[in-house]
């Protein structure tokens, strides 16, 4: 498409949000016939939370489906903008997950997004990130700690391999994810925190 940079953003982050904002969480839980996924454990739509319903296999697919919403995203902007636009796509994608309108703005916490976006970006940041989510998760058994350690390595990652734009945009949704887990590091400071497999 022959369109404006300032077009051509504002166009990539609006396919962005709207990809970001499909809630998969909600919308497989409803078709399993679970409760509403909204008046459960912390109330978001991820993964995590889709898990506190004792459907692992619900879970699973959330996570797919909210990783593959950031991917499509960031290449389907690719794809008919550029790369600048798959960068404005990615950040479309990530606020939609975490503000969908449809859900008066209150969605998830991001991390299978930042992951999906990662993966259509620069597909090996993708990899370290689980990587160390894993070793992290393994040692410690804190599923937000693991997260939220990931995603601080990766905008240093970037900015090291001298992926300027990358390295910015993942140092802003680094930052919110932060933010949206505030909760979680309040708990993980006073010892609180819930661990994987954990009873709850």
């Amino acid at each position: 498409m022959d369109l404006s940079p300032a077009v051509a953003t504002a166009l990539s982050l609006a396919i962005g949000y709207l990809f970001g904002s499909i809630p998969f969480g909600l919308l497989i839980t409803r078709r399993a016939g679970t409760a509403d996924l909204r008046s459960i454990g912390s109330g978001n739509i991820g993964a995590t939370n889709v898990l506190r319903t004792g459907r692992k296999g619900l879970a699973a697919a959330t996570l797919v489906g909210d990783m593959l919403k950031g991917t499509a995203a960031v290449l389907l902007a690719r794809y008919l903008l550029g790369d600048d636009a798959a960068i404005a796509a990615g950040l479309g994608a990530f606020l939609g997950h975490i503000l969908p309108v449809w859900l008066k703005f209150k969605g998830g916490k991001g991390v299978a997004t930042y992951i999906g976006v990662l993966l259509g970006l620069w597909w090996p940041a993708a990899l370290i990130f689980c990587a160390v989510w894993l070793a992290i998760a393994a040692i410690t058994r804190y599923s937000s700690l693991a997260a939220l350690i990931a995603s601080a390595v990766i905008p240093p990652l970037l900015l090291w391999l001298q992926y300027l734009p990358l390295a910015t945009l993942f140092a802003v949704l680094s930052a919110i994810l932060w933010f949206k887990h505030r909760a979680n590091i309040r708990r993980l400071m006073d010892g609180s925190e819930g661990k994987i497999g954990a009873k709850t």
